[in-house]
C-alpha cells in the first residue's frame, strides 16, 4: 500500500469524537486525520442507521503538525452507532475500520462503535492496578495468623510457615500452608504502594474460606477472621480512599466450597441441620445442581470440592446480586464502599449444558452493580476471545490475557499459556513474531467499542500463572521490554505483587508464583522497582498514556514499536526480541511528532537519523527496549 496510509488515524478518544460517551439523540463530531499531502479527493463517513448504508462527506477542519483533520457531525439515533471511513483517491477507494485499511468493502465486524448512554468507569483508564494475594503480601497482625493444626480440610491440617520460607508444593501443603498475610498488612503498606505509583488495589478472595487461596468460600457475607474480619476491610477501604486509591474485590459466584454454609457437606463449620447436602428440603438445595433423589452434585470441572451454583433459582439470584442485602451489594455499600468486582471463572459462569444463562444474568448483574455504584468496575476472568461480553451491557473488561498477557509472554519466548497445557501443542517451538503481536492485539481490540478498549485490564503475571521474570529462558532485557509494552497498551496495567521486587519463585506450578513478599530486601534499590516505578508514574501523570490514542508504528520480524499520543504529547515504545542489531524506520510524523529526545525516559542514549521529514531511522541493538519521548 501507499506510504501515506501509515498516517490515517481515528479513534474513540475526545480528540476524535467530541463526546466519546454520548446520550441517545445527541449530535457529536467525528474526526479523522492523515498527512497533509495525502492524495485524497473525498473523505466519507459510512454509517448504517436503521440498517441501511448512509454516506456523508466529511469536510476539512484544520491542519496541524503536518496532518490534516476532517470532521462531520453525527446524530446518535441508536444505542449502538457503527461507522467506517471511505478515503476516495483518483484510482482507488480505501476503507478504514478499527482494525485495518483495505481496498475492498469490509464487513461490520471491526467498525468503529459509539455506545449511547453507556456509563464507563472513567477512573480505570488512568489507573495502575496492584494485584495482591493477601495471604502472602504482609503480616500486619500476627495474632490473626493461622496456627499449626488449627483446623483441617479434606483430611489435611493447617501448617504455619515462617515468612522467609518457600511455599510448599501442593502434594506437601495442599494449599493449607499459611504465612500470615492479612488486610492490616495491606493497610500498613499503602504508603509503599502510593510511592510506587499504584492507584488501585485488586485483592484476591478475602471472604471466609479454609484454603490459602480462598476460592472455596464458606461465607460470602464475612471477611475471613485470619485476614482481620469485616472491620479490617472497612479500615483498609477507608484509608485507600483517603489516599485517592480504588479497591476491587475478587469473588467466585460460579461455585462455592463444600463447607459453605449453603452446602455444608461435612458439617465442619456449621451444624448439619443447615445446608443443601444433608437437607433435601432446604431452600439452599435449589442453589446447586443435584441429581433428583440423590446427593450426587455437579462440581466445577468435576472437582468435588467446588459445587456449582444453579441460577435457575430465583432465590439464589436474589441473594447473590438482586436484593438490597445481596452479596454483591453489601460490599459496594458503606462502610466498605468497594469500587468494583473481579469475577472468578466468569467465562463458564451460568453455562451448564442445557442451562445457558450467562447472557441473561450478566446484564442483570451489571444493572444491579451500577445501581449501587455507577462507576463500579466489572472485571471478569476469561483467558480467550470474549468480545461478545464486551459490548457495553455485561463486562467492562476481562483479565486481558488474550490481548496482552498471552501475547507478550509468547513474544518473549514462552509457550502460549493454553498451548503449553496440551502435549501435542507444547512440542512446537514456534516463536511469535512482531507481526503476530500486532495482529493479535488489534484483532482483540477492534471487535470492541472504543470505550471498552480503555477499560482493558492488562496483565503479564497473576496468581494463576508463573512469573515471567522467574523463567530462566526469558532474557531479562526482553522482559523489561515486555513490561514497557504492557504499560503502553491502551487500558490499565496491573502489577502482580512482588514483580517490582523481583520476588523469588519457580515456573512449574501455581505454588511458584505465590511466594511471600520479600520485605527484608531493599526493594527500592532493585532494577525491577525502578522500572515499575517509572512506568507507573508515567501512566498516571501523562495524558498520552492515560487517555491518548494508540498506534503500532512498526511490527516486523521480532521488533515491535507502539505509540501513545494525546494532542502534542507522544511516547514511543520499542521492544526487540531479535538476536541481531537492526535499523528500523519509525513514521513519527504520523503521530504529529517531528523529532525525539536524545535519550529515552530511562536515560538510555538513542542512535538515530532523520530518514525524511516524516520518519526517523533508529538503531535497535539485539534484545534492547526503549521508551522514547517525542518532541
Amino acid at each position: 500500500m501507499e506510504q501515506w496510509l501509515e498516517s490515517v488515524y481515528s479513534d474513540g478518544t475526545e480528540c476524535f469524537v467530541s463526546n466519546p460517551q454520548p446520550a441517545l439523540y445527541e449530535t457529536v463530531t467525528i474526526r479523522i486525520r492523515m498527512y497533509e499531502d495525502a492524495p485524497v479527493r473525498h473523505v466519507l463517513l459510512r454509517t448504517i442507521p436503521n440498517g441501511a448504508e448512509h454516506l456523508t462527506e466529511m469536510t476539512e477542519e484544520k491542519r496541524e503538525n503536518g496532518l490534516v483533520y476532517y470532521a462531520v457531525p453525527l446524530k446518535i439515533t441508536e444505542n449502538r452507532m457503527q461507522y467506517q471511513f471511505y478515503l476516495v483517491c483518483d484510482s482507488v477507494i480505501y476503507y478504514y475500520t478499527q482494525k485495518e485499511i483495505t481496498t475492498y468493502i469490509p464487513d461490520h465486524t471491526y467498525d468503529f462503535v459509539l455506545l449511547a448512554d453507556y456509563t464507563q468507569p472513567a477512573w480505570v483508564k488512568g489507573s495502575v492496578f496492584y494485584q495482591i494475594f493477601p495471604e502472602r503480601f504482609c503480616n500486619g497482625n500476627p495474632d490473626w495468623s493461622v496456627k499449626n493444626g488449627e483446623y483441617q480440610m479434606n483430611g489435611h491440617d493447617t501448617i504455619q510457615m515462617n515468612w522467609e520460607d518457600r511455599p510448599l508444593q501442593y502434594e506437601q501443603g495442599f494449599c493449607m500452608d499459611f504465612f500470615g498475610g492479612d488486610l492490616e498488612g495491606v493497610r500498613q503498606k499503602i504508603s509503599y504502594l502510593k510511592k510506587l505509583g499504584v492507584t488501585a488495589v485488586y485483592l484476591n478472595p478475602i471472604f471466609e474460606a479454609p484454603s490459602v487461596h480462598k476460592y472455596d468460600c464458606i461465607d460470602y457475607f464475612h471477611v475471613d477472621p485470619h485476614f482481620g474480619g469485616d472491620e479490617a476491610l472497612e479500615q483498609l477501604s477507608a484509608e485507600l480512599h483517603a489516599n485517592g486509591m480504588k479497591l476491587i474485590l475478587d469473588i467466585s459466584i460460579n461455585h462455592t466450597g463444600t463447607a459453605h454454609r449453603w452446602f455444608n457437606r461435612d458439617g465442619l463449620y456449621f451444624d448439619k441441620s443447615e445446608g443443601a447436602y444433608n437437607n433435601p428440603d432446604s431452600k439452599e438445595r435449589g442453589y446447586y445442581f443435584f441429581e433428583p433423589g440423590t446427593n450426587k452434585y455437579l462440581g466445577w470441572f468435576d472437582v468435588p470440592d467446588l459445587p456449582v451454583l444453579n441460577y435457575t433459582s430465583d432465590a439464589l439470584r436474589e441473594i447473590i446480586y438482586r436484593g438490597e442485602d445481596s452479596v454483591l451489594k453489601k460490599w459496594l455499600k458503606a462502610p466498605y464502599s468497594i469500587d468494583g468486582w473481579r469475577f472468578d471463572v466468569a467465562d463458564v459462569f451460568a453455562r451448564n449444558n442445557e442451562f445457558q444463562l450467562a447472557h441473561e444474568l450478566w446484564p442483570e448483574i451489571q444493572k444491579s452493580i451500577r445501581e449501587e455504584n455507577p462507576q463500579a468496575y466489572i472485571l471478569a476472568e476469561d483467558w480467550g476471545d470474549c468480545a461478545g461480553y464486551l459490548q457495553g451491557h455485561e463486562w467492562d473488561s476481562p483479565m486481558n490475557y488474550y490481548g496482552c498477557g498471552r501475547v507478550i509472554r509468547q513474544f518473549l519466548g514462552e509457550q502460549d499459556l493454553f498451548n503449553m497445557r496440551n502435549e501435542f501443542l507444547r512440542e512446537v517451538p514456534y516463536k511469535m513474531t512482531a507481526e503476530d503481536v500486532q495482529a493479535r492485539v488489534m484483532e482483540h481490540l477492534s471487535k470492541l467499542p472504543y470505550v471498552m478498549w480503555e477499560n482493558q485490564f492488562n496483565l503479564i503475571d497473576s496468581h494463576d500463572v508463573s512469573r515471567v521474570h522467574n523463567d530462566p529462558n526469558v532474557n531479562p532485557e526482553e522482559y523489561r521490554g515486555g513490561v514497557i509494552l504492557q504499560f503502553m497498551l491502551i487500558g490499565a496495567p496491573s502489577i502482580y505483587y512482588g514483580d517490582e521486587a523481583a520476588v523469588d519463585g519457580w515456573i512449574e506450578n501455581n505454588e511458584g508464583c505465590r511466594f511471600p513478599m520479600p520485605w527484608s530486601k531493599d526493594i527500592e534499590a532493585t532494577d525491577a522497582y525502578q522500572l515499575y516505578h517509572t512506568l507507573a508514574h508515567l501512566k498516571t501523570e501523562q495524558k498520552a498514556l492515560s487517555k491518548g490514542g494508540m498506534k503500532f508504528l512498526y511490527a516486523r520480524d521480532y521488533i515491535v514499536s507502539l505509540a501513545r499520543f494525546y494532542e502534542q504529547e507522544a511516547y514511543i515504545a520499542v521492544t526487540s526480541v531479535n538476536t541481531e542489531d537492526r535499523e528500523i524506520i519509525l513514521p513519527i510524523g504520523s503521530i504529529g511528532a517531528s523529532d525525539i529526545e536524545a535519550t529515552d525516559v530511562f536515560g538510555k542514549p538513542l542512535t538515530y537519523r532523520k530518514a525524511d521529514d516524516k520518519r526517523i531511522a533508529l538503531q535497535v541493538p539485539a534484545h534492547q527496549a526503549y521508551l522514547i519521548r517525542c518532541i
